[in-house]
C-alpha cells in the first residue's frame, strides 16, 4: 500500500470542492471509483442521475436428477454429400447411413433431424458468399451485413444466449474451440469480412468470441500450468494469499467518508460493496476449481502434427471441460466453412472446398464422402468418451448433455442452406429421444436452439434469430 502523508499535511476539513486526487492518496490504492457529487462543481448537483443495478439469478442449468446439463455445438464445413448422410426410413427403426455408420455404438442417444434449414445464409440480394453467410448465420439466425470491413454486424449466438443466463454457475461461461487458421481481419469470401467464417459464438452482433486452437494453451486456461501436483500447490498458495482489496483501504474509507455527503456516503457504500461481491465470485471460482475434479495427465505439448490427433485431442480437453463443471456451455468450430484442408490421413490429398464443388464427377464425390465419413468418426470419438464417462448422478455425461453436430451448408456442389445435415446427441437428462430419424418439414434450425435454451433454463424468450416456433418431437 502507498504510505498516506502525515495528518498535519491536510487541512482539518474539506474544501467545497472536495480533492478527488487527495481521497485516491487516501484510499492508498488505484482503486477506480464512481462519480460523487462531493466531486462535482456545485453547479452540477441539481443533476442527478439514478441506476438500478442487480444480478438476475438463472436457475442452474441441470437435469431433473440434479447433474449439470452440458451443451455444445459442434460445426463442420462444407455441407455433406446428401446420398451418404441421410438414412432411408424415418423413426426408430432406421439404419445408420454410410457416412452416420461410426456411430453404432451411441445409436440410441443420437438423433438425426431432417427438414432444418438456415434461410439467413440464402444469398438473395447479397450474391456470392455463401461459405461466411453459412458459418456465421448458423447459431445465429440473423443475416450478417456484407462487409469486408471492421463495420461487421451479426446477432448472438444460441450458445451465447445460454453463457448468459447460466455462464455464472461454472469457472468458465463458455468455451470455444477450433482447429482452423483463425482470420479475424480483411476479406474471405466474396466481399465477405474473415470474421465472419473464422468465428462460430458471437456475444454481441459486434463481438465474436474467438476460438482457442492451441490444446496446451486451452489446457492451462482450464488447469492451470506445470504438472498435476504443480498446479494444485499454486493454486493453494494464490488461495492463502487472497485478501481483499477493501482490507486494505477499510480505516482510511471511514474516516473520509464522514466528509462525503450523506448520497455520496450511500453511493460509496454500495460501490464498495458491489467491488465485495466480485471479489467473492472471483474466489467462488477458485475455490470451486480446487473442489472440482482435476485432470491427472500433464498439459499437452502443443498441435500434433497428424490432424486427426489434434482434432481428438481438442475433442479431448472438450470432454474435460464438461467433466470437470469448469463450463456447461460450449463451441467446437472444428473447420470454419469454406476450408480447403487436405486429409492425408486418409489419402485425399486435395482440398476439402475445391472437392465440394465437385461438379458430380463421381471420383472427386467419393473423396468428399470419406471426408464426411472421417468427420463423423471424430464426433464418434467425441460421443463414445462422454458415454463411458460416469456423472455425479450415475448417469453418462453423454445421457446429460445436449450436443449439435452440423453444418450450415447442406449440399456443398449447390451451396444449398435447406435440409442441412444436423444430429442431436445425448438425452438432456431424458428430455430428448434418441435413436429415431425425423423429419422437420423444412422449419429454420433456430427452432432447435429455442427448444435447447428451454431446458438450459426457463426463459421468456419467443424467438430467436429467424426462428418461427420451438423444435416440437426432439
Amino acid at each position: 500500500m502507498i504510505p498516506l502523508p502525515p495528518p498535519d499535511r491536510y487541512p482539518a476539513r474539506f474544501s467545497p470542492h472536495l480533492d478527488r486526487r487527495r481521497f485516491l492518496r487516501n484510499v492508498g490504492l488505484c482503486l477506480a471509483l464512481p462519480a460523487m457529487e462531493t466531486f462535482l462543481p456545485r453547479r452540477m448537483l441539481g443533476a442527478t442521475a439514478a441506476s438500478a443495478g442487480g444480478v438476475l439469478t438463472a436457475p442452474a442449468a441441470t437435469t431433473a436428477s440434479g447433474a449439470p446439463l452440458r451443451t455444445a455445438f459442434l460445426y463442420f464445413p462444407n455441407g455433406a454429400i446428401p446420398d451418404a448422410w441421410w438414412p432411408t426410413t424415418e423413426g426408430k427403426d432406421f439404419e445408420l447411413s454410410r457416412t452416420l455408420s461410426p456411430l453404432a455404438k451411441v445409436r440410441d442417444k443420437v438423433q438425426v433431424l431432417g427438414g432444418l434449414d438456415d434461410v439467413s445464409a440464402v444469398g438473395g440480394p447479397d450474391g456470392g458468399g455463401d461459405h461466411a453467410r453459412a458459418n456465421a448465420t448458423f447459431l445465429t439466425g440473423v443475416r450478417i451485413k456484407k462487409t469486408n470491413g471492421a463495420d461487421f454486424h451479426n446477432g448472438v449466438s444460441a450458445d451465447q444466449m445460454m453463457a448468459q443466463q447460466i455462464g455464472l454457475l461454472t469457472p468458465f461461461r463458455s468455451l470455444e474451440l477450433s482447429c482452423d487458421i483463425i482470420l479475424n481481419t480483411g476479406g474471405c469470401d466474396t466481399e465477405y469480412a474473415c470474421v465472419y467464417q473464422h468465428n462460430l459464438a458471437w456475444s454481441s452482433p459486434t463481438v465474436p468470441l474467438t476460438p482457442e486452437v492451441n490444446p496446451r494453451l486451452l489446457f492451462e486456461r482450464l488447469f492451470g500450468a506445470g504438472a498435476p501436483k504443480d498446479r494444485a500447490q499454486n493454486l493453494l498458495m494464490r488461495q492463502q494469499q487472497q485478501r481483499s482489496v477493501l482490507d486494505f483501504i477499510q480505516a482510511d474509507t471511514r474516516s473520509l467518508a464522514r466528509e462525503l455527503s450523506g448520497r455520496d456516503k450511500q453511493k460509496l457504500d454500495e460501490y464498495f460493496s458491489s467491488v465485495r461481491d466480485i471479489e467473492q465470485r472471483i474466489q467462488a471460482a477458485e475455490s470451486s476449481r480446487s473442489s472440482r475434479p482435476q485432470p491427472t495427465n500433464d498439459a499437452p505439448d502443443g498441435v500434433p502434427e497428424k490432424y486427426t490427433d489434434y482434432v481428438r485431442l481438442m475433442f479431448d480437453m472438450l470432454h474435460l471441460s464438461f467433466q470437470t463443471d469448469s463450463t456447461r456451455v460450449a463451441t467446437f468450430m472444428i473447420n470454419g466453412d469454406g476450408s480447403n484442408i487436405n486429409f492425408k490421413d486418409i489419402g485425399v490429398n486435395d482440398g476439402h472446398h475445391n472437392l465440394s464443388h465437385h461438379g458430380n464427377k463421381a471420383d472427386w464425390m467419393e473423396k468428399v464422402r470419406q471426408i464426411d465419413y472421417w468427420y463423423v468418426q471424430q464426433l464418434a470419438y467425441f460421443l463414445e468418451k462422454m458415454d463411458a464417462t460416469k456423472d455425479i448422478d450415475g448417469n453418462t455425461l453423454l445421457h446429460n448433455s445436449q450436443i449439435v453436430y452440423g453444418c450450415g451448408n447442406g449440399d456443398g456442389n449447390r451451396h444449398s442452406h435447406t435440409n442441412l445435415p444436423v444430429l442431436l446427441a445425448g438425452r438432456a437428462g431424458g428430455t430428448l429421444n434418441g435413436g429415431r430419424f425425423v423429419q422437420h418439414g423444412g422449419v429454420p434450425v433456430t427452432n432447435l436452439f429455442l427448444s435447447m435454451m428451454d431446458r438450459v433454463a426457463p426463459n421468456n424468450i419467443t424467438r430467436f434469430g429467424d426462428s418461427t416456433g420451438r423444435l416440437a418431437n426432439v
